[in-house]
């Protein structure tokens, strides 16, 4: 299959127009058209629904989709690895974050790394810890933010030096708005919005103890800063990791007893790193001592 077809398959997906698809890639319509119809014959699949006025991707269109971004973004990072500058490092570090108090700390390495060489570039992606795995597993991330517990067997790792703090997100009108802490049963009787990573439910189930039949889940979620407007909505009470910054209108208030989950930044183990990934590898550790 030829990357060059995928690229223009992408750029089709994103105009929702053959002609101005492209226009962006300075070829001819019927040329488009003739590539594009190329790659429909190579995987045997209808790959767009041609409406009157912008095309739409079928099923096998949007399974298409995603595994080309996932190819074309895998060939553009090896050509990345060989790129030389007169021995300077020079290419690009994908990283897969979490929401969490220790991207603090994470953002204080990408800094100090980039000082020593200014010709690299992170580019960085937010979800949950599964999620984050999953693409990691398919060699699309280069390091990862994770949440512990987490089965790390096929990566190395370094733990990070601050414990994830979990407590309520709620707005500046809720009756719980004065109090320092929450215990379980302060709970019962508000909407929550939970954690959908399952780990973590656990985690909170045992945090509750006997209270946990009697709670009332509202929704679940996957990454805290999609949830935050429904806090403000006055939804739910979310209940979540300690973020570093702190959100207008709302408050952080941590769970009584103290409930706290650790972090660690893995990457896969491999016969041979390249270069930029033995130098990031090596500013963590010397960081972290």
């Amino acid at each position: 299959m030829d990357v060059r077809l995928l690229k223009y398959f992408l750029m089709v997906t994103r105009e929702e127009s053959i002609s101005k698809a492209a226009e962006q890639l300075f070829i001819t319509q019927p040329t488009l058209s003739r590539q594009l119809k190329q790659l429909e014959d190579e995987l045997g699949v209808t790959l767009f629904n041609r409406g009157a006025k912008k095309i739409e991707l079928t099923r096998d269109g949007l399974l298409l989709k995603r595994r080309a971004q996932e190819i074309v973004h895998f060939v553009e990072k090896t050509k990345q690895e060989f790129l030389h500058n007169e021995g300077e490092l020079i290419g690009e570090i994908s990283l897969g974050c979490n929401d969490i108090f220790n991207m603090k700390f994470l953002s204080q390495i990408n800094k100090t790394f980039r000082e020593k060489h200014p010709l690299v570039k992170f580019t960085i992606y937010s979800g949950s810890s599964d999620f984050l795995k999953e693409r990691m597993d398919l060699g699309l991330f280069d390091i990862c933010m994770f949440l512990e517990p987490i089965d790390l067997s096929e990566y190395n790792f370094v733990r990070l030096p601050h414990k994830e703090i979990w407590g309520i997100m709620v707005d500046e009108d809720s009756p719980l708005i004065q109090k320092e802490s929450v215990s379980p049963e302060d709970l019962i009787g508000f909407p929550l919005l939970f954690p959908i990573r399952e780990a973590s439910q656990n985690e909170l189930a045992s945090w509750f103890g006997d209270y946990y039949s009697q709670i009332d889940i509202a929704a679940t979620f996957n990454i805290l800063s999609n949830t935050i407007d429904m806090v403000r909505e006055k939804f739910g009470i979310a209940l979540c990791l300690r973020r570093q910054s702190t959100t207008r209108g709302l408050r952080f208030i941590p769970l009584a007893p103290k409930l706290e989950t650790g972090a660690v930044l893995a990457w896969r183990k491999l016969q041979d790193y390249p270069p930029l990934m033995l130098q990031f590898i090596k500013h963590l550790n010397d960081f972290l001592r």
